[in-house]
């Protein structure tokens, strides 16, 4: 997993003053939307600014498009250069864990065509069990240009996913939790269910017994049943989830990768669109 970094390594870097690394705290609590930021401000990580998924890591909801769509790509790049960030910057991103918040900030960077990325193994909790030095102070920024190079092609709207999946040209993934996908839990959306034709893969399964990230030949089994031939579209509730699988996928060695970035809750805003309850 290259795009992870230990947090003896990250502590080393602050206390070598190393030069342009900027660290993000991603924390958010989807049930209320305000949680994040209350932990930032009462203690974070030396030097770390926060982005909140809301108003930095998503656009404005619409009729369609889901519950967390995509950011506008230039306003992105203008607001992480504002907070220090340009081309050789290298990003350290951290969550409460190994959650999903972080996996949705390194997607988005490397989607812009950022570089250095990295997401800290086992997020906040980790850095406090190894007893690293915390802080309510905010950090001085100095604002920065960053120019964007944009991979649209690492993105699929609702119609490209639909043809892809009447063609059979391409897997479509469902990474939210087996409850969720067989349509016997939903807690967030007005309809039950999962795309029809798409394999279950919870992200949460991405991760070891003991929460970290899964590596190596653990990673490689996971994903045993898919091939690395194949174009692969990864979905989930609202484009979140899914980019924890996506950076796993990347890991495992999948290169031809994409996001669906409104998921199911963009795919139920069509009435004409078909849901299944079936395992597939």
């Amino acid at each position: 997993m290259t795009n992870l970094i230990s947090v003896s390594r990250l502590k080393s870097r602050l206390e070598n003053h190393l030069n342009n690394t900027v660290i993000v705290d991603v924390r958010f609590q989807l049930d209320d939307h305000d949680v994040g930021r209350r932990m930032y401000l009462k203690n974070h990580l030396p030097g770390a600014v926060y982005l909140d998924l809301h108003k930095d890591l998503s656009g404005r909801v619409g009729k369609h498009g889901g519950s967390h769509p995509l950011p506008d790509f230039k306003l992105f790049a203008s607001k992480i250069g504002n907070i220090g960030i340009d081309k050789n910057t290298t990003v350290v991103i951290y969550d409460q864990g190994n959650e999903m918040f972080a996996a949705r900030l390194w997607w988005l960077l490397e989607t812009i065509g950022h570089e250095r990325v990295y997401i800290l193994e086992g997020g906040y909790n980790r850095w406090v069990e190894e007893g690293s030095e915390v802080t309510e102070k905010l950090p001085s920024l100095k604002a920065k240009k960053y120019q964007p190079v944009i991979n649209s092609n690492r993105i699929l709207d609702m119609h490209e996913v639909k043809e892809k999946m009447k063609t059979n040209t391409a897997l479509l993934i469902d990474s939210r939790a087996r409850e969720r996908y067989l349509g016997e839990w939903e807690p967030l959306y007005s309809k039950a269910g999962h795309i029809p034709g798409a394999k279950n893969y919870f992200w949460k399964d991405v991760l070891s017994d003991d929460g970290t990230w899964r590596k190596g030949e653990a990673l490689q089994d996971h994903f045993a049943s898919l091939s690395k031939d194949d174009e692969i579209i990864v979905s989930c509730g609202s484009g979140i989830s899914a980019c924890s699988n996506i950076l796993a996928l990347k890991a495992a060695g999948f290169t031809n990768v994409k996001l669906y970035p409104g998921s199911f809750s963009d795919w139920i805003s069509f009435d004409e669109n078909e849901i299944d309850l079936e395992e597939n």
